[in-house]
């Protein structure tokens, strides 16, 4: 058990380094890390923080009623939803699909290792 521990942390530091060298030279967008730069974790596992709401992308944000969106991330069935506590639409945008498909191959990705 603590070797796999050991192995999807080496993969997580792994990751966060790749990912930070793309960004810095060009070949990475922010918006489609699987990593998290200011948490230092998996996408997946910290995409609740409000910190990863923005209403100029609008990432995780829902503009008819101004607030951000809830984030449940179901890490046995690897699927990502997101909802509306007022209105209760849910993922309708490109921004909330490239959250989407980031957090979900950060799922996969925490689990190849």
């Amino acid at each position: 058990m603590a070797t796999t521990t050991l192995v999807t942390r080496n993969a997580l530091a792994d990751a966060l380094m790749a990912e930070d060298t793309a960004e810095d030279t060009g070949w990475l967008d922010a918006l489609d890390r699987i990593t998290c730069p200011a948490h230092r974790r998996w996408i997946h596992q910290c995409c609740h923080s409000d910190l990863h709401v923005s209403r100029v992308t609008g990432h995780r944000w829902c503009r008819p009623c101004g607030r951000a969106l809830e984030v449940a991330v179901d890490e046995v069935t690897r699927t990502v939803a997101l909802r509306c506590p007022g209105c209760g639409r849910g993922a309708r945008t490109r921004a909330d699909a490239q959250l989407v498909a980031a957090c979900e191959a950060s799922l996969t990705a925490s689990t190849a290792a």
